[in-house]
């Protein structure tokens, strides 16, 4: 069994005591590959260490995570799209919109947003998406530009079936499956039941954020990504190795300098 870890952010402090074991761990439990989204200017230099220090298994993403909005989001655009031109990343993420805590600043946000969206436009690079509270005006500003994104992902997906179809019109986009889809009460599974294809999911940790069942509330690694796998199997009554091999088949699909 293989899978990739489309989302985890282990260049996070929250790794640096034990972070070679956390790779070991991942490695043995079947991963091929971590992707690393990045959230806002610290983050880089981070993230691209662990991209130098595991060549073969870690891929670095470059944006600005919308909780991270700084006062002068131009000028760090303007250095991290000189990174993005001169640097190797495998897609612009994790980028969006979030308005869950603050919703003061929803005209920057979008234009921030759609500034980074035409970064993947133009290199051709999938987009991963963060949204919160937020999906109108992602829609709004996505729209357009239907059929000119490279697909992506809407990473941590945990909405209706209504919004769920709605973001799946978007060509070769996938939604980003992880450790709740095994909380007890959520409803997720039954929303990927009725509206989702397996063919478009692909799998996530968030690490250290939202570990699955029976680790919740402690921090998540992408060793437990064959707990999702798991879950995903009972929700579409497939065998274990066929939903493994479905979703990392999506995901080589998306990215397929991975293969």
């Amino acid at each position: 069994m293989s899978f990739i870890d489309t989302h985890t952010h282990l260049y996070a402090e929250e790794f640096d005591a034990d972070r070679a074991a956390v790779v070991e761990r991942a490695v043995e439990a079947g991963a091929v590959k971590l992707l690393l989204p990045c959230i806002d200017e610290a983050s880089i230099e981070p993230m691209l260490q662990m991209q130098r220090d595991y060549p073969d298994l870690c891929f670095a993403m470059m944006g600005l995570q919308p909780e991270e909005l700084p006062d002068d989001p131009d000028a760090l655009l303007d250095r991290m799209e000189q990174r993005l031109d001169t640097e190797d990343y495998i897609a612009v993420g994790e980028v969006g919109l979030d308005y869950y805590w603050d919703a003061s600043r929803k005209e920057e946000q979008c234009r921030v947003f759609e500034r980074e969206m035409h970064w993947a436009i133009d290199r051709r690079l999938p987009l991963v998406i963060h949204c919160r509270s937020a999906h109108n005006d992602l829609l709004r500003i996505m729209r357009p530009e239907r059929g000119h994104l490279s697909g992506g992902i809407f990473h941590c997906f945990s909405g209706s079936p209504e919004l769920a179809q709605e973001l799946l019109r978007f060509p070769d986009f996938y939604l980003g499956i992880g450790g709740v889809v095994t909380f007890k009460n959520s409803k997720l599974g039954e929303t990927l039941r009725t509206a989702v294809p397996l063919e478009r999911l692909v799998v996530e940790t968030d690490a250290p954020y939202l570990a699955p069942t029976p680790h919740r509330g402690q921090r998540n690694e992408p060793a437990y990504i064959p707990l999702v796998i798991a879950r995903l199997a009972e929700v579409y009554e497939r065998t274990f190795a066929e939903v493994s091999d479905i979703l990392l088949a999506n995901t080589l699909r998306l990215f397929p300098s991975l293969a």
